[in-house]
């Protein structure tokens, strides 16, 4: 099942991201799509993360 999730703050190594229900969480930047910033819009399928904007 796949989460859809904000990027809110990115915190040296780390990116906060919020998904669409409200549920906080950290991941570290390698895993996320290059160029993920603050706003950017994410679709996680376990462990792998998409950029959708």
């Amino acid at each position: 099942m796949a989460v859809l999730y904000t990027v809110i703050a990115v915190e040296g190594d780390y990116a906060l991201l919020r998904s669409d229900e409200g549920v906080e969480d950290r991941v570290a930047l390698a895993l996320l799509p290059a160029g993920s910033d603050e706003g950017t819009r994410l679709r996680c399928e376990f462990p792998f993360y998409d950029k959708l904007n």
